[in-house]
């Protein structure tokens, strides 16, 4: 009787050497994959910091370049309104100038009939030899 009850204890022990081999083995794979998943979580978040980091860099060197670009904006705004105010100017000059030229066109046209009327006068009025 001792001999069977050494056997059932055996079996029992079997048993439960086995059930906590399983366990041990199923326990192992799943640190197993909750060491991957960290690792792969790790690896995401560390490129994902490194692209965060690109970005802010890129952002202030874009940043850079629109202030630059918007200071030559303003900069040829400015030019562009100076250059207005002297066309603008240049045209009242031109238009004053065309204005002077007309009146001394007439002036020259009523001094050419004059002398044209003084000259036709002049050769009637005076004796023929």
């Amino acid at each position: 009787m001792e001999e069977s009850i050494k056997n059932r204890i055996i079996t029992i022990l079997v048993i439960l050497t086995v059930i906590i081999l399983i366990f041990a083995v199923s326990s192992c794979n799943n640190a197993n994959r909750q060491r991957k998943a960290f690792e792969k979580e790790m690896a995401t978040r560390l490129d994902l910091d490194e692209k965060i980091t690109k970005f802010s860099q890129d952002k202030a060197s874009f940043e850079a370049k629109l202030n630059n670009l918007n200071q030559t904006l303003e900069e040829e705004k400015a030019a562009h309104q100076a250059t207005k105010k002297a066309l603008v100017q240049e045209q009242l000059v031109n238009q004053s100038l065309k204005e002077e030229l007309e009146k001394v066109t007439k002036l020259k046209e009523a001094l050419e009939e004059d002398l044209k009327e003084a000259l036709v006068t002049g050769k009637s009025g005076t004796p023929k030899k």
